[in-house]
């Protein structure tokens, strides 16, 4: 396979250059600034790199854990050093998960150019390459590591050391009859394509064989007929089956002769089974596909908390890269808490903390400018204006200025009783924050501090001794900035006071404390004013290490803005990932109708009560897994994997089940164990695969996961493909289902 991108002889260039290897510094501060020797490795898939000093201990990362090559001053350390390197010599490289950025200055412009779109380049190539190729590829990365000498071969031993680190454990006469039968060149070695081979004979998946002779005519393959019985019996797809079985075998077929038959081998039926489309999530719900034009206030928001903080909320650090990865990851609101900063420039911080502070101008430059990347719809910016009138001044010009068309400035003092919708108002950024009442004309005005700050000092064990005579502390608010707000942030009194008198523009912020006591007492009114205004809820005040609650509990209760700390991953990011991958990963759901209808009441409580009430009956049978990955902190030892199934939704859905677990074997377990599990509301659950490592004597290690929504789920034969902690692909890493839904 040959890195060549389009345009052929400058890439060739590139490449050779980056493969010479060169010095470029690496920059972490403007203090720390360090040459590192970076060289691309003979497989163009590589990238090695050591400190001046080293003398041969090279280090290395691959080229498809790169997600994006930024040029020029693109991050804080880079905009650090800009006075004393230009810009057309930085570049960044973006990695994927959570793992830190790597900025980089080249001694020329055209050798930081020759790295930019070197790595381009490939980073082209590995997306373009299919399924099978994407699994040569992963094989002979782990080929790579274990050829010590670099002579391109590896003996039995080497391949069996290989094998355990890639959590293969296996009979060594098996093993060793395949190493034989793999050396075609008899030389007691396997160079890289002959171990691909032994890897593939080794993996063999009898269970998938079993299933495919059970419906070819021959035993050999699957006639078009065979496998639009397959289709229509197993994965339960009703017309069209016939069509889509061709265009099955057009897609994943790898021999020409089968497809010109109109037959597909146990390869390609392999390959369409470990496809997107053998997957269990349905992509007709990946694209977007739901009705965009609905109020706002009929959607799900996907909301972060407190977007500046990289890590915890008391002493962390504060970053624009914080906003640009949750924009990267579609989320549709992001908080900016703003304090008075010293020569006039307001600073965005998590006031009376310890984290540090960055400048309101960089905040909004960089929103301005990854806005919509990942998606076309509106973004919410809330607002915590803690700001001098002056600075509120100065606020008010940077957010006119930086965003300029991208602002909705006209309010909605002329709208109907309702907000508009996503659709109408695509690629526009709307603020949410404090807003002086119309009927004074004077440039500032007073009003109370409605935000989550005054409520953390409500919730703070410290303020309880404090004298409260019932009054709220006043802000005078500047007038320049009030009339930019779209959205106005009220205090919340009660569901019948907002009935009567609340405007559609007007949103509280309840802490997660608060909603779960308004849905326990009132689930039907807090389901009722969702319907027309919009809900923010955020962490309570405790939760200083970042933690996150439980989204679901706010969801079912038709809460649009439930904010979640994005910088922590876990079973809550997990969900809130899970339900926006639908839809285009747009940041916007349309919540079901149950949530929508302003005529009949839905109490997540109880369910049962409501008159569309339609239970299911969801059964998971975990026949397998593949490839799971060993864990860093036991490199010496093989995984004991189990699978849970974990389902969020309405209380009465809340569940967990989970297979025994198998000794020994991260390569190929096989459960065959059946999970059932029965389904109140359907349109508000979510479904956890999470597979972890057995561990008797202390917590089980986890291995990894994925969510979807219900309504997402595929039936019949399917692959649950595996993500990490981090909700980075874990490839070629998967179990193997077989879903099976029913009416009760």
């Amino acid at each position: 396979m040959s890195p060549i991108g389009h345009n052929g002889e400058q890439d060739h260039q590139n490449l050779e250059a980056m493969k010479a290897g060169m010095f470029l510094r690496k920059v972490k501060s403007r203090m720390w600034k360090r040459p590192r020797h970076y060289k691309l490795q003979e497989d163009c898939k590589t990238i090695a790199y050591k400190s001046s000093w080293a003398i041969n201990s090279y280090s290395t990362f691959s080229i498809s854990d790169v997600e994006d090559v930024r040029e020029g001053h693109q991050s804080e350390a880079l905009l650090n050093v800009a006075d004393e390197f230009p810009a057309d010599r930085c570049f960044t490289l973006v990695f994927r998960g959570r793992r830190g950025n790597l900025d980089l200055v080249a001694d020329s412009a055209k050798e930081a150019q020759a790295w930019i779109r070197g790595i381009r380049a490939l980073m082209e190539n590995m997306e373009n390459m299919d399924e099978s190729t994407k699994l040569d590829q992963w094989i002979s990365d782990w080929f790579l590591k274990a050829d010590l000498n670099k002579d391109g071969r590896i003996n039995f031993k080497e391949a069996k050391k290989l094998l355990k680190m890639m959590n293969v454990d296996m009979n060594e006469e098996h093993a060793c009859c395949l190493f034989i039968t793999a050396d075609k060149s008899e030389s007691g070695t396997l160079e890289d394509q002959e171990f691909v081979e032994f890897y593939k004979m080794l993996t063999e998946r009898t269970e998938v064989l079993d299933l495919f002779q059970d419906y070819s005519s021959d035993g050999q393959s699957l006639s078009q007929c065979d496998l639009e019985e397959f289709l229509r019996e197993e994965q339960l797809e009703g017309e069209g089956s016939y069509e889509h079985a061709l265009q099955l075998i057009d897609r994943y077929e790898p021999s020409d002769t089968a497809r010109k038959n109109h037959s597909m081998s146990v390869d390609g039926f392999l390959m369409y089974l470990v496809s997107r489309e053998g997957s269990i999530f349905n992509p007709e719900r990946r694209g977007l596909f739901q009705d965009m034009s609905q109020p706002l206030a009929h959607y799900y928001i996907s909301s972060s908390h407190n977007t500046y903080l990289m890590e915890d909320q008391l002493k962390g650090p504060s970053s624009i890269e914080a906003y640009i990865q949750a924009l990267k990851r579609g989320c549709r609101c992001v908080e900016v808490d703003c304090w008075n900063g010293s020569n006039g420039e307001p600073v965005v911080y998590h006031g009376h903390t310890l984290t540090s502070k960055i400048l309101l101008k960089d905040v909004i430059t960089t929103i301005a400018n990854y806005a919509f990347k990942a998606s076309e719809y509106p973004l919410i910016v809330s607002i915590e204006n803690h700001c001098s009138i002056e600075q509120q001044e100065v606020m008010a010009r940077y957010f006119r200025d930086i965003l300029g068309d991208m602002l909705l400035t006209n309010t909605v003092d002329g709208v109907s009783s309702e907000l508009p919708s996503p659709e109408a108002l695509k690629r526009k950024i709307l603020l949410k924050g404090k807003k002086i009442g119309n009927d004074s004309e004077s440039p500032t005005g007073e009003v109370s501090d409605e935000d989550e700050a005054a409520e953390m000092n409500k919730d703070s064990p410290a303020s309880e001794s404090l004298p409260t005579d019932g009054k709220k502390s006043k802000q005078n608010l500047c007038r320049e900035l009030s009339d930019l707000m779209f959205c106005k942030s009220i205090h919340f009194h009660s569901f019948e006071h907002s009935r009567m008198s609340a405007k559609p523009d007007e949103m509280s912020s309840f802490s997660e404390s608060k909603a779960r006591k308004y849905s326990k007492e009132a689930g039907s009114d807090f389901v009722l004013h969702n319907t027309r205004q919009l809900t923010r809820v955020y962490p309570s005040g405790i939760r200083t290490d970042s933690s996150n609650y439980c989204p679901v509990d706010m969801w079912n209760m038709g809460c649009q803005i439930v904010a979640l700390n994005f910088q922590t991953a876990g079973m809550e990011m997990d969900l809130n990932d899970g339900l926006f991958t639908q839809n285009g990963c747009s940041g916007y759901i349309l919540k079901p109708e149950i949530l929508c209808k302003k005529e009949s009441l839905f109490n997540p409580e109880n369910p049962e009560e409501h008159e569309d009430y339609h239970p299911l009956q969801f059964s998971v049978k975990v026949i397998s897994g593949q490839q799971l990955p060993k864990l860093k902190q036991k490199e010496w030892s093989i995984v004991d994997p189990l699978v849970r199934v974990e389902i969020y939704g309405v209380s009465l859905d809340q569940a967990k089940q989970e297979t025994k677990y198998i000794d020994n074997n991260g390569f190929n377990p096989r459960w065959n164990e059946t999970l059932k599990f029965t389904i109140h509301t359907p349109e508000l659950a979510l479904v956890r695969f999470v597979v972890e490592d057995y561990d008797k004597a202390s917590r089980n290690d986890f291995i990894g996961q994925y969510t979807l929504p219900f309504t997402c789920i595929q039936p019949g034969y399917r692959h649950v493909h595996l993500l990490s902690k981090d909700g980075t692909s874990l490839h070629p890493s998967s179990i193997y289902v077989h879903i099976k839904i029913t009416q009760l």
